[in-house]
């Protein structure tokens, strides 16, 4: 066996243990929100938010909010990162056994990155193949794997104990990091995370007026995402769901 065939070997059985662990603790989904860690999360949540405060240049004073600013780098940067997702989303819709799906991201990704330049422009959006993005987090739920406690991860932000396991699982099955060489595949990674982080400042401002302007900024983050990731799991129906991305 090579040394290349031996890495892909303990990727997959990393994922295959992770996989195992979070299936032998997993519980029903309980309503409302189960926060074990919040002194730790609360201290994570600061220091994202300074994090995203120096990205963002934002120094605004409490209360006040500006409009979104137009920047067509991040909207590029976000594209090209979303496109190089894209295979993750695909892997992940076909575990799901969502054909449909996997069909539309697979289209989307074929003419965004050839008639896109690589995923620069959305073409395939202007086509109304918008696709959507799937991790396996979404997919542990879909196998009945419980949301289990929220956390909030460094830089990523907040999660759950099932999805942040589903990140490092995304991590080692990436189909991207099997057919590019390692130097390209550090490359794609660093967009990748880029767009994740351009995304972040496109929405800076709306999470400044909705979240930072509240009385108590962590519960309102907190809530905000436990309404809007459950709602894109179709855990809870619309009308009990304040979706703060609504309008992006």
């Amino acid at each position: 066996m090579s040394a290349k065939e031996a890495r892909v070997r303990h990727r997959w059985l990393a994922a295959f243990f992770a996989i195992a662990l979070i299936a032998g603790c997993a519980r029903a989904p309980e309503p409302g929100v189960n926060d074990p860690y919040e002194s730790t999360n609360r201290a994570w949540f600061d220091s994202n938010l300074r994090l995203s405060s120096a990205i963002t240049g934002s120094e605004e004073a409490p209360g006040e909010t500006t409009p979104p600013r137009a920047s067509p780098f991040r909207r590029a940067l976000s594209n090209v990162g979303g496109n190089l997702g894209l295979p993750s989303s695909i892997l992940n819709d076909l575990l799901q056994i969502r054909p449909a799906r996997a069909a539309e991201n697979t289209v989307r990704l074929v003419i965004n990155t050839t008639v896109g330049l690589g995923g620069l422009f959305d073409p395939a959006g202007a086509m109304g193949f918008h696709g959507r993005r799937s991790d396996f987090g979404e997919t542990l739920h879909r196998w009945g794997v419980g949301e289990g406690a929220y956390v909030v991860l460094p830089v990523f932000g907040p999660s759950t104990e099932r999805d942040s396991a589903g990140l490092v699982v995304d991590m080692l099955i990436d189909p991207l990091r099997f057919v590019l060489p390692a130097p390209e595949y550090g490359y794609s990674s660093a967009v990748r995370l880029g767009g994740r982080l351009a995304d972040a400042a496109e929405y800076s401002d709306l999470l400044d007026a909705n979240v930072i302007n509240t009385a108590d900024p962590y519960a309102q983050a907190r809530l905000l995402y436990l309404q809007t990731r459950r709602y894109h799991l179709g855990v809870e129906v619309e009308e009990e769901i304040i979706d703060p991305y609504a309008d992006f």
